[in-house]
C-alpha cells in the first residue's frame, strides 16, 4: 500500500502507519472490530489469522508463530509495523520484536502473556460440557456485555475437534513455560501497555512487571475491564491508542 499522509484531530499531517493486530489463543479477527473501524481510514490496518490449529504441528514452542508473522510481513510488503497484540498475540509481538528489533516501530500490549498467564485451563473430560466452557469464557471478561453467544459457541466448537484442542493445549503450555523477563530490557522501541484492572488472566501485577522491565514503556489502566480491553472498553482503548500512534 502507498504510504500517504493523513490529518490528525489537531490538523497535523501524520504519515500513515502500518498497524498489525494480533489476536489471542481463543480470539479471532472480529476481536479487533472496533480498532479496525476506528483506524482503517487513516492507517494501514492488517489482521492476520494466526495458524493456531495446524493439525500436523506438534511444536512445543512459539517460534512458528514468529516465522508466520515474518512471512506475512514480507508478503504484504509491510515496513516499520506497529505491532498490537492481545494475550498470546502480545507474546508473539514481543518475540518478533526481540528477533527483529530494528523492524518494529512501536509495540502495544494488552493482556499479554510472556511473563505470566492463567490460561483457560480446559481439561479434556470437560470439553463437551457447554455450560462449563461458557463459564470459563465469561471469566475472561469483566464486562459481560462484551460476550456474545457467537463467541462462546465459537470457542466450544473449536475444542470439539480433538486435534484443535490438542493444539490449544500445546500452545497454552508453551506460552506459560516461556518467561521473557531476562530479555525485555533489550526492547528499545516505545511500548504502550493497556491493561484491564480486573484482568484475572494476566493480572495487574503482570502489567506492572512489564512496565518495570521494558525500558521505554507507558502504562494505561482501564477500570471495569478484564482481559480484552479493545472489546470491553473500546472507546477508551482507541483513545489511548490514537494518542500513542500520534506521539
Amino acid at each position: 500500500m502507498e504510504q500517504i499522509s493523513s490529518t490528525s484531530l489537531s490538523g497535523t499531517k501524520l504519515k500513515k502507519k502500518n498497524i498489525i493486530l494480533l489476536h489471542g489463543l481463543f480470539g479471532n479477527l472480529s476481536n479487533w472490530q472496533s480498532v479496525k473501524a476506528k483506524f482503517e481510514e487513516i492507517h494501514n490496518v492488517y489482521i492476520p489469522e494466526l495458524p493456531l490449529y495446524k493439525k500436523n504441528s506438534k511444536e512445543a514452542n512459539l517460534d512458528h508463530y514468529v516465522s508466520f508473522l515474518r512471512e506475512y510481513i514480507i508478503l504484504n510488503n509491510i515496513t516499520d509495523p506497529v505491532l498490537i497484540g492481545n494475550s498470546l498475540g502480545g507474546h508473539i509481538a514481543l518475540l518478533y520484536t526481540l528477533e527483529y528489533p530494528t523492524d518494529v516501530q512501536k509495540l502495544v500490549l494488552t493482556g499479554s502473556s510472556g511473563l505470566y498467564e492463567s490460561s483457560l485451563d480446559i481439561s479434556f473430560p470437560r470439553i463437551n460440557d457447554f455450560e462449563f466452557i461458557a463459564d470459563k469464557v465469561k471469566e475472561v471478561f469483566y464486562n459481560q456485555e462484551a460476550i456474545s453467544d457467537a463467541l462462546i459457541e465459537d470457542v466450544y466448537a473449536t475444542i470439539q475437534d480433538r486435534e484443535k484442542a490438542l493444539s490449544v493445549v500445546r500452545t497454552a503450555k508453551a506460552a506459560r513455560n516461556q518467561n521473557l523477563k531476562d530479555t525485555l530490557y533489550t526492547i528499545a522501541c516505545p511500548v504502550l501497555l493497556i491493561w484491564g484492572m480486573q484482568d484475572i488472566v494476566t493480572p495487574l501485577s503482570v502489567a506492572e512487571e512489564f512496565f518495570f522491565l521494558l525500558p521505554n514503556a507507558h502504562l494505561h489502566l482501564i477500570n471495569h475491564c478484564g482481559h480484552a480491553p479493545m472489546m470491553e472498553q473500546p472507546e477508551e482503548f482507541n483513545k489511548k491508542l490514537e494518542e500513542f500512534l500520534n506521539s
